[in-house]
């Protein structure tokens, strides 16, 4: 399976190949008029909703888009927002962070009195955050209930295996193992909060490896959900090889139709997204290879600054400029862009 992305990066500017829905992903909504008021005031566009990201487009331009992954999503709210398309009108705010860069959008709904792209981008992002346990690997969480594992909503338990020692200290604690659907989860027998959840979706492999202990088995973590190698003894052998085999065969049947577990539906039904794509038409222009642009520039949020800094003389430049923030240097930022 290709690691995930869609859900854990802002991407500007995407191929149409990222476009695309990944196996797993669902179009939850559509909405045809909306304003990028950000970084394309002015420009109508279509938001596509899906279980994991908001994708924007423009329809006068598709090739100028943006990815927005629930992950990265620090804050949703609506504030009053300058349109060219609408004049000052309620829009949307998504703050965002990725890779320690701070990201502001903006949409505004073109269409006048309609509340769906507030009630669409903020339940389906709620039911995201609610949703963790079917795609991030968890130690010490509330799993078990009575000695048995409390199922998500599309969870089914496949296999129940006891006598399954957790080799992660010395003498290793006798426990049990639940594979389902969706994850493999281990918990202690005299511990319950003592416990791992890892979803297929975070698993990079399974196999019988020798330990200390004799022959284990050994699942190990994406570098995602932080690079684990997790090893566990099951007796005898026969039933170790079944466990591997089965646990494998799971990962390639989920692997093949993820379950993200965001579950969320519209009464109106959104077109499949084939028939929303058009074909992108060649440019017909000449780009520049030395000329630089950064689409992500216009998005950065600053999220102290409430007017402009006052201007000031740069000797450097010889021109009047906005004052810097403290801490910064014209230098400085001449080698972010650099």
């Amino acid at each position: 399976m290709d690691v995930l992305w869609e859900d854990r990066d802002v991407r500007f500017d995407i191929s149409p190949q990222q476009m695309k829905m990944r196996p797993g992903e669902v179009l939850i909504d559509c909405l045809e008029s909306v304003e990028d008021t950000k970084g394309n005031n002015g420009d109508r566009g279509r938001l596509l909703v899906t279980n994991l990201r908001i994708i924007w487009r423009s329809l006068s331009l598709p090739r100028v888009n943006l990815s927005v992954g629930y992950n990265c999503v620090i804050n949703i709210t609506t504030r009053t927002a300058n349109s060219k398309l609408r004049g000052q009108t309620e829009a949307l705010y998504i703050l965002t962070k990725c890779n320690n860069t701070r990201f502001e959008f903006i949409f505004t709904n073109i269409v006048p009195g309609s509340p769906r792209l507030f009630t669409s981008v903020i339940a389906v992002h709620r039911a995201y955050e609610t949703s963790k346990m079917y795609r991030d690997l968890k130690l010490r969480s509330a799993l078990i209930q009575n000695k048995q594992l409390r199922l998500l909503p599309q969870e089914q338990i496949y296999d129940k295996v006891n006598g399954v020692w957790n080799l992660s200290s010395d003498q290793g604690n006798l426990g049990t193992f639940f594979i389902t659907n969706v994850r493999i989860v281990w918990h202690a027998n005299m511990n319950d909060s003592f416990n791992v959840s890892i979803p297929y979706l975070q698993i990079r492999s399974v196999k019988m490896r020798d330990s200390k202990f004799g022959l284990a088995l050994v699942i190990e973590s994406s570098q995602q959900s932080g690079g684990y190698v997790l090893g566990f003894k099951i007796d005898p052998v026969e039933k170790l090889q079944e466990a591997v085999k089965e646990i494998n065969s799971l990962h390639k049947v989920y692997s093949a139709n993820p379950i993200f577990g965001v579950d969320y539906e519209m009464e109106e039904k959104p077109q499949p997204l084939e028939d929303l794509t058009v074909e992108q038409v060649p440019d017909d222009v000449e780009i520049e290879a030395d000329e630089h642009t950064d689409a992500f520039v216009a998005y950065f949020a600053d999220e102290n600054k409430q007017h402009d800094r006052e201007p000031v003389f740069s000797e450097e430049l010889g021109l009047a400029i906005e004052k810097l923030k403290d801490g910064f240097t014209l230098q400085g930022l001449w080698e972010v862009m650099t």
